[in-house]
């Protein structure tokens, strides 16, 4: 069950009685929640026939009264419970779960949690409802899941501009979602996507970037390496390092892993990374430079620098320092040892 065939039975008129919502990434939660709170009822309806509780300021059994009440000029009733992960003795709704009104559509948020499957009130919203488990997309789905979402909103995106947009932002969904729609409002007739819009209406430079830094280290490139990185030394809000080492060490695991692969040729990597073209030949560069074995003193320099930036075995250093420091071992690893 996902986030949109939920909806699409909500569309048909197909409805449970209990909807549960759990799990780790907000956006489809908030996405199912949104269109229960805006969509199921017509605004008259909604009027006297929707309740809308909060778990931090929720009582239990005032969330299974407003459950039990039935629609008024109505054909059903709508409660939501927000934040429900906060709320106090939330398993007592387990009475109501039990013996859930026809006419009545609970709709739970349990975000960042799940419930323990083995116990009886999750099995029982099983049995009487539906459980929702909103997970975290991996990254290498996230490409796929970007084009779907802007070619259902009529748009497509440049390859080096998703590639700009996934390094940058990573897979927080809401903000993703949120960028988008800050460039469809300034993209005027244009429906494609490229770099210098990512660069113009979201403020990631096409030229100073995490993508870019991945690119001049697959290659070897020092002095783009050193001036991307005086960039992200002048600009930390814009690129902080909590963001630069996660996707540094996301791409060099990628190495590691096509390293694994009997086949490694340009036409068996490209489906492996969404066939996007920008990062296949990322991909490539890398391979010719570096050996599996450097690959993984890469893991290990990367694991020493996310120390260091947490102040773990060294004193007060810089970003512009450390990545500095990164790069030249990260270059010089056949010159050198760890």
């Amino acid at each position: 069950m996902t986030a949109a065939s939920i909806i699409s039975n909500w569309k048909n008129n197909e409805f449970k009685p209990v909807y549960w919502l759990e799990g780790d990434e907000d956006y489809f939660i908030d996405q199912v929640m949104e269109y229960a709170e805006k969509k199921i009822l017509t605004g008259n309806e909604a009027e006297f026939n929707q309740t809308i509780f909060y778990g931090k300021d929720a009582n239990w059994a005032d969330v299974i009264n407003a459950c039990r009440r039935y629609p008024m000029f109505a054909e059903r009733q709508v409660v939501l419970l927000k934040e429900a992960q906060v709320m106090r003795d939330v398993e007592k709704l387990e009475g109501y779960v039990e013996n859930p009104l026809a006419s009545t559509i609970l709709v739970v948020s349990y975000k960042g949690k799940t419930l323990d499957g083995r116990q009886k009130f999750s099995k029982l919203i099983k049995k009487k409802g539906e459980v929702f488990l909103s997970k975290k997309l991996y990254e290498n789905q996230l490409p796929g899941w970007i084009n779907d979402y802007l070619k259902d909103n009529g748009f497509s995106i440049k390859p080096k501009a998703l590639a700009l947009l996934v390094d940058h932002i990573g897979n927080d969904l809401s903000r993703i979602v949120n960028e988008i729609e800050k460039l469809s409002l300034n993209l005027g007739a244009s429906k494609n996507i490229t770099e210098d819009d990512i660069e113009k209406f979201i403020g990631i430079s096409k030229e100073y970037n995490i993508f870019e830094l991945q690119n001049a280290l697959s290659k070897k490139d020092q002095p783009k390496a050193i001036r991307i990185i005086q960039y992200f030394d002048a600009n930390p809000k814009a690129v902080p390092i909590q963001l630069i080492l996660p996707s540094l060490y996301s791409h060099f695991s990628r190495i590691l892993a096509v390293y694994q692969m009997s086949d490694k040729s340009e036409r068996a990597i490209k489906p492996v990374f969404n066939y996007n073209p920008s990062v296949t030949e990322h991909v490539m560069h890398t391979l010719k430079n570096y050996s599996f074995a450097e690959i993984e003193q890469v893991i290990l320099l990367l694991h020493d620098a996310n120390l260091k930036s947490l102040g773990i075995g060294t004193s007060g250093i810089s970003t512009g320092a450390l990545l500095k420091e990164l790069s030249y071992k990260i270059m010089n690893l056949r010159a050198r040892k760890i």
